[in-house]
């Protein structure tokens, strides 16, 4: 797949907030339990299955929580400032720069795959083969775990973490939606995890979907 140019704006987007970014300590796990305890059921679901890879992993928070688990984790990232962070905290763990619309991942290669709140500023004519590409790499078992805000239509973004200027669009998605898409991947969904709108933050879903055995 070729990297839309509209992605091109995103990543300069992402590298202009990454310092901000990590300092506000956005997308920590400490106060998430609910998060925390779905890794955790994901990471006991595909251990021993291969390797995991953390697609759009920003500072290399929740690669990091996965290896922890006892898993063999990595990540990428479209932003190379993100990429920097994650090596700089996480020194023993591998990460790359990479779009997920340019992966070029080996069949049935992987025991796991995460898109962790990391898709959502793929063009939306971009997301189902980007799922597709997850599905193929999964190992018969293999899950993927795909995080997303809740809504219909599109939020553009023009100041990001910190009052940052930013230019992105938050694609917004219902999970029934979501969950077609990972079926035409060729994925059934094994667990829905849905959390409701709190403070400013919009409703949120997260899906596990498995790639039936052969």
């Amino acid at each position: 797949m070729q990297q839309p140019a509209d992605l091109l704006t995103v990543r300069e987007s992402y590298d202009r907030v990454a310092d901000v970014y990590v300092e506000l300590g956005v997308g920590r796990l400490e106060e998430v339990p609910w998060l925390r305890a779905a890794l955790a059921a994901f990471a006991e679901s595909v251990r021993g299955l291969g390797p995991v890879l953390d697609v759009g992993c920003g500072p290399g928070t929740v690669t990091a929580h996965l290896t922890g688990l006892g898993l063999d984790a990595s990540g990428v990232d479209l932003s190379p400032r993100m990429v920097e962070h994650a090596q700089r905290l996480h020194p023993e763990l591998r990460f790359s720069v990479a779009s997920a619309t340019e992966l070029e991942l080996v069949p049935a290669s992987l025991g796991g795959v995460l898109g962790w709140w990391s898709l959502f500023n793929l063009p939306r004519a971009a997301l189902p083969g980007v799922l597709r590409t997850f599905a193929e790499a999964l190992v018969p078992g293999g899950q993927a775990l795909i995080g997303t805000h809740v809504g219909d239509g599109d939020v553009p973004r023009t100041q990001g973490y910190g009052g940052l200027p930013v230019s992105w669009t938050t694609h917004l998605y219902q999970p029934e939606e979501l969950a077609g898409m990972l079926a035409d991947a060729g994925l059934e969904v094994v667990a829905d995890l849905r959390m409701p709108a709190r403070l400013k933050q919009r409703p949120q879903v997260l899906l596990a979907a498995r790639r039936p055995a052969a």
